[in-house]
């Protein structure tokens, strides 16, 4: 039992939380061996194309990397050089060059156990290193567009649009996404890239269409709303004839109006890599409408997954059977006390202790290796919230989630249970599906 709350505000409360040590079985205790330079596992080949792609095998959902191997994401997003106080003379004491503070980096990641930049990581940096991590890339299609339009404003983790109305409807947002996308061909012949993100935590809410019906008369997206109500319940239709099936219908058409459009500019541009959503978040992991509608045009869904303490096997089932794609976790992770900081920010759970934050991190982690939808996390993120920076995005300000803190130091009783469950998560796939096997066997035998 772990104590943890969800806000400071909150009131402490004690959550069931499983470890390695409450697992039994040789496979618990038996270190991964024979990776590719990629991380995937050498001796679980299939087809190799030279870049990553998704597979199902027996039921479960697998990336496969560059080399053929059986690959699982391991991940921290924001994987960049502090950007505080006196940071520029801390990084050269500390590493010397940024060029220094990339190489040991990646190596450092790679000792704990994980293979993957997440999103807004310095890449290019960490890319031309000896030995590079595979890497992610965020396009922000749709905020980009609004900045570039008008309207966009900054919300805690997200940008805010008008209403909650994202400008799917806008006759000129195609266009923008691509050209945008242009710049994608760069990157197509680099097998270390895993995919793209399209953008990050839209507000896709079952309020959609009468949110688009409170905008001026002379926004495209009123008049797709408009249009659309009217050719459902008449030309006289208002607001009070929208049923409950409507509101699901219409949030339909926006995200796959949406999903389309940057998917197709995405994979004109680059066919070669993973389209892995826009990062889903709050209300919408809820929604089986939006995972149906994007799931045509992605290649894996993404999920920032906040509030709750353990997985929910049924939710992530849910969401692989409306996509009909695997899930990878793109953001999640808790706050320790013990590190000082306030711990306002953020959508992270609090806990007291480094300790605790590493036996979250394993009891997180076990239900994603258990369920056979999921295909990796990405942990948020590196380095801390910089206290001194008034400037920053309002949710990452004076908390306490990274692996190192603002002076580079690494939060050891973190890192030591993050490195224990990454450094076996191959064998405890092969722990869990053994026992799913078993399970089934049973049932079969007394059918």
């Amino acid at each position: 039992m772990v104590m943890a709350k969800i806000r400071v505000d909150s009131q402490w409360k004690s959550y069931p939380t499983r470890s390695l040590e409450d697992l039994q079985g040789d496979a618990t205790n038996k270190v991964d061996s024979g990776l590719s330079r990629y991380g995937g596992l050498l001796s679980r080949k299939v087809n190799a194309t030279g870049f990553f792609y998704p597979t199902n095998l027996a039921g479960r959902w697998w990336l496969v990397d560059p080399e053929g191997c059986l690959f699982l994401d391991k991940g921290v997003t924001a994987v960049q050089p502090f950007h505080g106080t006196g940071s520029d003379q801390l990084l050269k004491q500390k590493f010397g060059a940024e060029t220094d503070w990339a190489s040991q980096t990646a190596d450092f990641l790679r000792a704990n156990g994980f293979n993957n930049l997440g999103a807004w990581s310095a890449t290019d940096t960490i890319r031309a290193v000896p030995h590079p991590l595979v890497y992610t890339r965020v396009l922000n299609f749709m905020s980009s567009y609004g900045e570039h339009r008008g309207g966009v404003y900054q919300q805690p983790g997200h940008a805010g649009y008008p209403n909650d109305c994202i400008f799917v409807f806008d006759p000129d947002f195609e266009a923008f996404c691509d050209n945008q996308a242009k710049q994608l061909t760069q990157f197509k012949d680099d097998p270390w890239l895993l995919g793209y993100f399209s953008d990050n935590e839209m507000p896709l809410w079952r309020s959609a269409l009468k949110n688009y019906l409170k905008l001026p008369a002379t926004e495209a997206g009123f008049q797709a709303a408009q249009k659309w109500l009217r050719t459902r319940h008449g030309d006289n239709a208002t607001t009070n004839d929208i049923t409950a099936d409507d509101e699901k219908d219409f949030l339909a058409v926006v995200v796959d109006r949406y999903y389309r459009i940057v998917s197709t500019a995405i994979k004109k541009y680059d066919p070669n890599h993973l389209y892995i959503g826009s990062r889903f978040n709050g209300k919408v992991v809820n929604l089986p409408e939006v995972f149906h509608a994007a799931g045509p045009y992605v290649d894996v869904v993404s999920v920032n997954y906040y509030d709750v303490w353990t997985p929910l096997q049924k939710q992530l089932d849910m969401w692989t059977q409306e996509s009909g794609r695997p899930v990878l976790i793109t953001e999640w992770y808790t706050k320790g006390e013990d590190s000082g900081m306030a711990n306002k920010g953020g959508a992270g759970w609090i806990v007291k202790t480094q300790g605790d934050r590493g036996q979250f991190y394993q009891n997180f982690t076990l239900a994603l290796l258990q369920s056979k939808d999921c295909v990796g996390w990405d942990w948020f993120k590196y380095a801390d919230n910089d206290p001194t920076d008034t400037k920053a995005d309002p949710s990452n300000r004076d908390a306490n989630k990274g692996i190192v803190d603002i002076h580079y130091q690494p939060y050891a009783p973190l890192l030591d249970a993050m490195k224990e469950l990454n450094v076996r998560a191959y064998s405890l796939i092969q722990y869990f599906d053994a026992q799913t096997g078993e399970s089934s066997g049973k049932a079969s035998a007394r059918l």
